[in-house]
């Protein structure tokens, strides 16, 4: 029950930290310090997870104790077991594919295609210096923050760890905190405009229903 052969693997955690920082960077490529900070925040918790996942999994032997009493049947210093809620709702086969980590991935994937398609919009009402009220913009107001939550959430139903399931609603606040005092420079700079836009469209949670704001 010592197998750890599926830590240790650093250059894993460098190298998986790195591909999801970049892809996430080319996606939302952050300008503002509000927008480094918010980036910095997201890439601090991948850099966690992927610790944890391939480095050192410290989850594991804090809980080790607990999950072999009650589940003693598991490996839990094995790597598969780190997908912890496939292990704990009885799932034995491979755990990728587990229902968990489907579910997953749709968030992930999910959440970098919001990622990708806002930022698109973005730069043009950006360049044209008027309100961005297209795409995802038309459902949400604030789609790239939703987007780093759908990843991260995401990230969490794979491998959730102590670290990850208490940086996330820290996370959370963060986002809604620089949301919020997004909103009031945007509200000074467009007036009445943004006033409309933000009664019609709903700020993280869409209603499925198009604004017909106007910049």
């Amino acid at each position: 029950m010592t197998e750890t052969a599926g830590y240790g693997l650093w250059s894993l955690v460098v190298i998986n930290s790195l591909v999801f920082i970049l892809f996430a960077f080319s996606f939302f490529k952050p300008q503002t310090k509000r927008d480094w900070r918010s980036f910095g925040a997201f890439s601090a918790f991948l850099v966690a997870l992927f610790t944890e996942m391939y480095g050192f999994p410290l989850t594991l032997y804090l809980l080790a104790g607990w999950l072999q009493s009650r589940y003693p049947g598991i490996n839990w210093f094995s790597h598969d077991a780190g997908h912890l809620l496939e292990m704990l709702f009885g799932w034995r086969a491979n755990p990728h594919f587990g229902p968990f980590h489907i579910l997953s991935m749709i968030f992930i994937g999910g959440g970098f295609w919001l990622l990708a398609a806002a930022w698109r919009v973005l730069y043009e009402a950006q360049r044209e210096h008027r309100l961005a009220v297209t795409g995802p913009y038309a459902r949400i107001r604030h789609p790239q923050y939703v987007a780093f939550i759908l990843i991260m959430f995401g990230f969490l139903l794979q491998w959730p760890t102590i670290l990850t399931l208490l940086m996330f609603p820290v996370l959370v606040y963060m986002y809604v905190r620089l949301a919020r005092r997004e909103e009031r420079e945007v509200a000074t700079e467009f007036g009445a405009a943004y006033a409309r836009y933000a009664d019609a469209t709903p700020a993280f949670s869409p209603r499925w229903r198009i604004s017909r704001a106007e910049g």
